[in-house]
């Protein structure tokens, strides 16, 4: 082969590729690779391709269950197909996965590769869950390889028969892109700004318990707040920090628990952060009771700020989190056993400090960006290789560093 190996990056929108992606494409580019992105528009798409030195070509995907745009989407995603000629298309999230497999496989893409990032199939019930079933079920039989990103994830699509099991292979320790512990990390700047907001909403001399993420049902803040409403009456000197946007319109809150949160005096609302590096910085114990997960960015994002995580035994967290080591893990929608894991921390300094030490070298062993994104070249190698296609390696390789 003359030129560089292609590849079809796709996810449905562009906020994927911004943010689960993050410098993957890049990185790409850099190292033999010639990379293309595709998603449904967006107003920053200019901004996308300089940070990623890619070209995006915009495909009308939509995340909702829409039978005509989604032919509309199939056609261009086919057109685009034939026009580049990728040797892998390399889809995530489920519509693009579902469209990109399809049209790859019609096309005759000789890799076809799917990453899986959570399931939201696994909190539906009724037609709409037979549905989703089905869907997860035609875009792995169009896959050549499907690459759950945590090993709890792939043993579930085995165990529920989605696909064969020669299909499936968790690239690493999981994590669709790592984190890049280099910027997640402690320093001066940081600290500086952490004591500022400690100041802001008068949390010195108080223990932080904090969550980040959507505050919505399925992220347990129903639970967490219930929960706390009990360990503040035992404990006065504990505030709860909740760092995320409310979504009244997908998933809402109790109405209950929005009272809580309104009305008490040690519950704090933060509203969406571009930067939550300061607000990790501030908490001594981090909560995230999640009922369904892909690969939680936030939990090793915490973790690499030294926090013990209390965490819901679902997928991903499971694994970022070693029960007694960097964290403790409970049964998901469980107010007793989240409070009660909380209390626990609360109550042991000792036992806050060895797991915070363990923390951050747990997450940087095992997620490091710069890890992650070696094991997925490797990959790339390994079924271009299979395929009879050799990566020309035009640069310098940085997986060899």
């Amino acid at each position: 082969m003359n030129r560089k190996p292609r590849i079809l990056r796709v996810t449905t929108v562009a906020l994927s590729l911004k943010t689960l992606l993050k410098g993957q494409m890049k990185f790409m580019g850099d190292n033999g690779f010639e990379v293309l992105m595709t998603s449904a528009h967006d107003d920053d798409i200019e901004s996308l391709e300089e940070y990623e030195n890619t070209k995006h070509i915009s495909i009308p995907m939509t995340r909702e269950i829409t039978p005509f745009q989604d032919l509309r989407a199939l056609r261009e995603m086919v057109s685009l197909i034939r026009s580049y000629k990728p040797d892998i298309i390399h889809t995530h999230t489920p519509k693009a996965g579902l469209i990109g497999m399809l049209a790859g496989k019609f096309c005759g893409v000789p890799i076809r590769l799917h990453t899986v990032a959570g399931m939201p199939l696994m909190e539906k019930k009724g037609v709409l869950k037979s549905i989703l079933v089905a869907v997860e079920k035609i875009t792995y039989k169009a896959a050549t390889k499907v690459y759950p990103n945590s090993n709890t994830l792939a043993r579930y699509i085995i165990d529920n028969n989605f696909t064969r099991a020669y299909k499936i292979n968790v690239i690493g320790n999981g994590s669709s892109n790592g984190i890049n512990t280099d910027y997640f990390k402690p320093s001066e700047e940081i600290n500086t700004e952490a004591r500022i907001l400690k100041s802001k909403y008068e949390l010195d001399g108080n223990l932080v318990i904090g969550f980040v993420g959507r505050l919505v049902g399925d992220k347990g803040i129903n639970e967490l707040v219930k929960a706390f409403d009990e360990i503040n009456r035992q404990n006065q000197r504990t505030k709860l920090l909740l760092v995320g946007p409310y979504e009244k319109d997908l998933d809402p809150l109790k109405e209950e628990t929005e009272k809580l949160i309104n009305n008490h005096p040690n519950i704090i609302t933060t509203g969406f952060q571009k930067d939550i590096r300061p607000y990790l910085a501030l908490m001594d114990i981090f909560a995230f009771p999640s009922y369904r997960e892909g690969f939680p960015n936030v939990v090793m994002q915490a973790g690499c700020f030294n926090l013990p995580s209390v965490v819901s035994d679902i997928n991903g967290c499971n694994e970022i989190v070693v029960d007694g080591k960097n964290g403790i893990i409970i049964p998901p929608k469980s107010i007793e056993a989240l409070q009660n894991a909380l209390l626990k921390l609360i109550n042991d300094a000792a036992l806050r400090e060895m797991m915070s030490e363990k923390s951050r070298e747990m997450i940087t062993s095992r997620y490091d960006q710069q890890v992650v994104w070696d094991k997925i070249i490797q990959e790339y190698d390994k079924v271009l290789s299979e395929s009879g296609i050799k990566r020309n390696i035009l640069v310098e390789d940085q997986t060899s560093n």
